[in-house]
């Protein structure tokens, strides 16, 4: 009962310092809801479980080939089946290829992106359906009907979770045209590896069916999923895996160029699906406890001052007979009231706290989308508020009995111990340590973010609107799909404020790796063609495509209606190219010829065939134009006509002069006239397009940012409460000086002199601990960059500056001490 008579003193106590009290809680409340919500994030997406049966059974295995530059360059249908009867420690193995598709007949004509598995793929990754059934091995036969499942998030955002869906006959165009049917619609669950709105079988892509895929060792583009055999691990399954896979290399030492460093790797499913995420939310989980040790300090400081302040009332109470105990309890209930209160303030802040950060951290893993605050947060919560009042708690030094007349028993005066000072200063200099560390951070990505900004693409993203319009397959030849571009292109030059529209194969930037990622291998006139050949993007585009981006040819000419498959073959090839080819030489009517394994397996006739790896003569150079990459690198790229072979994608690049969101609806009355089904998605300028890939960038900056604000202003807080409560000790001795012909102005350089010492020493402390958590960090971590000097710099002259500015409201006061009361105050 004791306790809670002690309860009811420290609300009565903390009635009489409202304004403390409100500060304390704030603070808390900050410092706890920023954890709480981040513990939620962290809890969401790296520790929950996934919602697939068996889940630590489950494995995904990556091929890579590092010395091309890619991470995951996929499997071939060839590569797989040698894999499988191999691998004894993984009972049954699932695949998955990635296929977008144009989709017709359930709503609005749309572009989808599709999945396409195998029979047994639902079975291995243990998933349900919510709705009808998922696609099964009764569908895996060649000859099964087409089948389709629609994911949960598509078919409950676009269809509104109608469950007439199911049963709903839609045509299908990809390479080849297929009907399937919808069947089901898949549980909730993380859409790895591709954030997929449809999933079909075999049949649905003929793709899929063809010699292509079936018999083409280099043509990769399926993931491999495994369940371990019971009582098998993953580093079993990565040896096998690592054996079979060297002796597949050596047998087939043609698709494995020794430049490639192609290598094979397994990991636990799990593991794999949060890898995007789990850097970034650490980071945050290390922000956000920087922010708390903060908010715990500069509160300590607050209460240490008040403890200061009371020194007289508790010397009264220890001469009285109270105990150090019962006087550390009284402090204990006072801090738990208030840690309490902040706790309560933080849960309520917590949820749109979470809702902000799993929108920001949903650019990273999907498992952040709709996370909401959940029960486990609640201990968080309590867990914080506890850890706080207890260091609050035991911060003040207390008097005893025996020590009464010490603690100025019966003096009202302010005096502060060198102990009690020391510690005030202390927990200043914490605060400003753990400040830098976060604006350090904030800085690197701040500049960062400017840098890329800053870059320029070399081509026009201001007046350039680019519409999506997949190449229609629904039984046109590749005549009629180049004639449908072309009459689009010649109406929509008509229209006013259009200066020239063009077509191509890839909008820079949002189709990165698209167009056969890593690119193809090619040779040239005075090069010896081998396995290790060069490789370069391949682009397959109208005439004007680079005068609608206002990217100059720089030497020869720009493909015109004559350049199609009647004619000779012609290519225009990168500057890049021309440089890395034909060093010191004249590109122009020299030849390049597409050498590339991948090649033997494309669809057409054998004439087509031919002409796609013949020679072509090259009739112009373009300037550098990456289109995968925010910051340009050297693009070794080859245009093809897209009257000379297929066309992949299809993209309208439209230059105006004025608004070019005012040509969507024209332009897509336009598309539709010319073929009903075509879908018209995605318009946006190329600066918008820009912009949206720079979101994580923007997001990062923003978050880092608003951590290291808060902190700032906390740490802010914090010094000109030391200082202040620092002049408020020394009024006397400042009176005593200016009696005596001491200079404000002397007085003044001190107090601020003071302050900027304390933050120069939190400075030093926060760059030595950010360097040692670097290192640490950086050992875990490969992708963790050290800040430059530019960050270091920056953030060292923010907290001086902002330290200095908070020191002079106190050093203004010192220099009006007024003598005469100074001195009678005592």
């Amino acid at each position: 009962m004791s306790f809670f008579r002690d309860l009811r003193v420290a609300f009565q106590s903390l009635m009489r310092s409202k304004g403390l009290a409100t500060i304390v809680i704030l603070t808390l409340a900050l410092g706890i809801g920023a954890n709480a919500a981040i513990f939620t994030l962290v809890r969401g997406v790296l520790l929950k479980p996934l919602v697939n049966r068996d889940e630590n059974r489950l494995i995904y295995i990556r091929q890579s080939a590092p010395g091309l530059g890619s991470d995951n360059v996929t499997f071939s249908v060839p590569e797989i089946r040698d894999i499988e009867p191999n691998i004894r420690s993984v009972s049954e193995f699932g695949d998955f290829s990635q296929m977008d598709f144009t989709m017709v007949g359930l709503g609005e004509p749309r572009v989808v992106h599709g999945g396409v598995v195998s029979g047994n793929y639902f079975d291995v990754v243990g998933l349900r359906p919510v709705l009808g059934r998922l696609v099964g091995p009764q569908d895996a036969a060649a000859d099964a009907p087409g089948v389709i499942v629609l994911t949960y998030r598509f078919w409950s955002t676009v269809y509104k979770k109608d469950p007439n869906v199911i049963g709903k006959t839609v045509r299908l165009s990809s390479i080849g045209d297929r009907t399937a049917t919808v069947i089901g619609v898949l549980e909730p669950s993380v859409p790895y590896p591709a954030e997929t709105e449809i999933i079909g079988n075999l049949v649905v892509s003929p793709h899929h069916l063809s010699a292509t895929m079936v018999t083409g060792r280099v043509h990769r583009m399926t993931e491999l999923f495994g369940k371990l055999a019971p009582g098998a691990n993953v580093d079993q399954a990565r040896t096998e895996l690592r054996t079979v896979y060297a002796s597949m290399v050596k047998d087939h030492a043609e698709a494995y160029p020794d430049n490639g460093g192609y290598r094979i790797d397994a990991r636990m499913l799990r593991d794999e699906i949060t890898s995007g995420a789990r850097t970034v939310l650490l980071v945050l989980l290390v922000a956000s406890g920087l922010v708390f040790i903060i908010a715990c300090s500069n509160v300590a400081n607050l209460i240490l001052a008040r403890t200061v302040r009371r020194e007289g009332e508790l010397a009264v109470r220890a001469a009285l007979g109270a105990s150090t105990w019962a006087l550390r309890r009284m402090l204990l209930a006072e801090s738990l009231m208030l840690c309490g209160a902040g706790a309560v303030i933080a849960l309520i802040i917590a949820q749109p706290l979470v809702s902000i950060l799993a929108r920001y951290a949903s650019r990273f893993s999907v498992r952040a989308l709709d996370l909401t605050v959940d029960f486990s947060m609640l201990w968080v919560g309590v867990a914080l508020a506890i850890v706080a009042a207890v260091i609050l708690a035991f911060v003040p030094r207390l008097p005893s009995a025996n020590s009464s007349n010490g603690m100025n028993l019966a003096s009202g005066g302010l005096r502060i111990t060198s102990s009690t000072g020391r510690r005030q200063r202390i927990f200043a200099v914490t605060q400003i340590a753990a400040s830098f560390v976060l604006l350090a951070g904030a800085s690197v990505l701040i500049t960062t973010l400017i840098a890329l900004q800053r870059t320029q693409s070399g081509i026009d993203t201001r007046r350039v609107l680019v519409v999506d319009v997949p190449a229609p397959s629904n039984g046109l030849t590749n005549q009629q799909v180049v004639n449908f571009y072309k009459e689009a292109v010649h109406q929509i030059d008509a229209l006013p404020g259009v200066t020239e529209t063009s077509v191509g194969m890839i909008a820079p930037w949002r189709d990165a790796n698209g167009g056969f990622g890593i690119g193809l291998q090619y040779s040239g006139d005075g090069h010896v063609h081998g396995k290790d050949d060069p490789r370069a993007l391949w682009r397959s585009i109208s005439p004007g495509f680079f005068s609608s981006l206002g990217v100059p040819i720089i030497a020869g000419r720009d493909f015109n209606a004559l350049d199609d498959d009647k004619g000779e073959p012609v290519v225009i090839v990168s500057a890049t190219l021309a440089r890395q080819m034909f060093p010191g030489q004249d590109p122009l009517n020299r030849h390049v010829y597409w050498t590339d394994p991948v090649l033997e397996f494309i669809t057409g006739s054998p004439a087509e065939k031919a002409r796609t790896t013949s020679p072509h003569r090259i009739i112009g150079v373009a300037a550098d134009m990456d289109d995968e990459h925010i910051v340009p690198v050297p693009a070794a790229t080859i245009y093809n006509s897209f009257a000379d072979g297929g066309m992949f994608g299809g993209h309208l690049f439209i230059h105006s002069t004025g608004n070019p969101y005012a040509l969507v609806t024209p332009v897509t009355k336009i598309i539709r006239q010319l073929q009903a089904d075509e879908p018209v998605e995605n318009a946006a300028t190329l600066e918008d397009i820009r912009a949206k890939v720079l979101a994580p960038d923007r997001l990062n900056s923003l978050v880092f940012g608003v951590f290291a604000a808060v902190a700032l202003l906390i740490a802010v807080v914090g010094v000109a409460g030391v200082l202040a409560f620092s002049v408020s000790a020394r009024t006397r001795e400042f009176g005593i000086r200016l009696a005596l012909g001491a200079q404000p102005g002397n007085l003044l350089r001190g107090v601020v002199t003071q302050g900027a010492l304390m933050a120069g020493i939190g400075v030093v402390a926060g760059a030595v601990f950010g360097l040692i958590v670097a290192r640490v960090a950086g050992s875990y971590f490969g992708d963790l960059k050290m800040p430059g000097a530019l960050p270091i710099t920056v953030s060292a002259f923010v907290l001086l500056a902002a330290a200095v500015v908070a020191s002079m409201l106190p050093a203004a006061r010192a220099a009006r001490v007024n003598v005469i009361q100074a001195l009678h105050s005592e």
